[in-house]
């Protein structure tokens, strides 16, 4: 049986994803181990410790590039500039939830809006990417 054990999102800064996931999103370190000029740096909801693990992975990998920079920043940038988000996280209560966000000073780009699934807002990481939080019905 297959199953997604680990997923990632690229960051500009390890540290700084990391202070940002925990501190401000609410997950909890669960792996940190160095790794060359980087770490293999997860992070997990608390509420499910041994479920899909976040690595916040470095999008400055020199050896894959397009038009001379890295390729995961030029691919977020893209992304970013398009104002299309590159993951999506879950919440099951999404207006406490952005509620508590925008009081820590996270910029939304989407305020929370209804959906025929449920309802999504769309915020920025601090880290170079906009990321959907959705709450299904």
């Amino acid at each position: 049986m297959m199953f997604v054990p680990v997923t990632s999102i690229l960051v500009d800064d390890q540290d700084k994803a990391l202070a940002f996931y925990t501190d401000v999103l609410g997950f909890v370190k669960k792996t940190d181990i160095p790794a060359g000029d980087a770490k293999w740096l997860t992070v997990v909801s608390p509420d499910s410790p041994d479920g899909v693990e976040l690595l916040l992975e470095p999008d400055g990998n020199p050896g894959i590039q397009i038009d001379g920079k890295p390729a995961g920043q030029v691919y977020k940038k893209t992304l970013y500039d398009a104002g299309i988000p590159f993951t999506m996280l879950g919440s099951t209560d999404l207006e406490k939830d952005c509620a508590r966000m925008k009081e820590l000073g996270v910029e939304f780009t989407q305020e929370p809006t209804k959906t025929d699934f449920g309802a999504q807002a769309v915020f920025d990481d601090t880290c170079g990417n906009l990321i959907i939080l959705v709450q299904q019905d």
